[in-house]
């Protein structure tokens, strides 16, 4: 029996590590510049924690075969496990996590504590139950102000963000269920939620962060490739999660600039 267990977790542990080794890579080609980092960073704990797995479940399998009772084996004596060992593999494992921990902490804090460079490209996203919108501050630079009381789900666009048609600065701020983003230029979104927590992911651009009520939160991104992406919400927000996504259009500087002038032009 301990023979037949020690092959069958064998096989499984083998067969599970060759299909998930055989498929080339788990995220769609990035296109920011924050990519390459972070799927160095994935590439790398796959790796290790691959490793880690294989000895675990081979290690295990052999035990099972080696103590398996037997009508020769002799009283097993109680073990009172060994300190040295149990520290030595804490140790390691510590290490292990705070290192990853560390080393993804940086490109963390580029995007996030980091201020974006001079001249970035302001957008505010808002996630609502359930769909996106995303707010551009026009020529002033400036978003307009918003008021709770204003906000209007059922209307879309400006009454969905809540934004104050009494403040100058929203005269010429433009709300879209679509976003537009320049190529290789940063951008500055400011992120934030009107119910519930959602989190805006864009996986070809590498870019994931929770939008929570009450909060501002700031995070900035470079995109280097034109095309079309989607956006997700990645965090469970309702009955209505599942059909909560939207496009991230990357187009060229020209491109850009003709978009958000004839947004700026339906205004009028």
């Amino acid at each position: 029996m301990g023979l037949a267990l020690l092959i069958l977790i064998w096989l499984i542990s083998l067969i599970s590590t060759y299909f998930f080794v055989a498929k080339t890579w788990w995220l769609p080609a990035g296109a920011s510049a924050a990519a390459a980092w972070i799927d160095h960073q994935f590439a790398l704990t796959f790796v290790l924690m691959g490793i880690i797995f294989l000895a675990a479940q081979l290690g295990l399998g052999y035990i099972v075969w080696r103590y398996s009772d037997r009508p020769s084996a002799p009283p097993v004596p109680y073990s009172h496990g060994n300190t040295k060992l149990e520290v030595a593999w804490t140790t390691l494992t510590a290490i292990l996590f705070i290192g990853l921990t560390l080393m993804g902490g940086n490109v963390w804090a580029s995007q996030r504590w980091e201020p974006p460079e001079a001249g970035a490209v302001k957008v505010e996203v808002t996630g609502m139950q359930f769909a996106w919108y995303f707010r551009y501050p026009g020529p002033d630079g400036k978003y307009g102000a918003t008021n709770p009381k204003l906000i209007d789900p059922s209307s879309g666009g400006e009454g969905a963000v809540g934004l104050n048609p009494s403040d100058p600065a929203s005269k010429d701020d433009v709300v879209t269920g679509t976003m537009y983003l320049p190529v290789n230029r940063e951008v500055d979104l400011s992120l934030r939620s009107i119910d519930v927590i959602h989190s805006l992911f864009v996986p070809s651009l590498r870019f994931k962060q929770d939008a929570v009520p009450g909060l501002d939160i700031h995070m900035h991104l470079k995109p280097t490739v034109i095309g079309d992406y989607e956006i997700a919400c990645a965090e469970l927000c309702g009955l209505g999660h599942y059909k909560m996504h939207g496009m991230v259009h990357v187009v060229s500087q020209e491109d850009f600039d003709k978009w958000l002038a004839a947004r700026e032009a339906e205004k009028q």
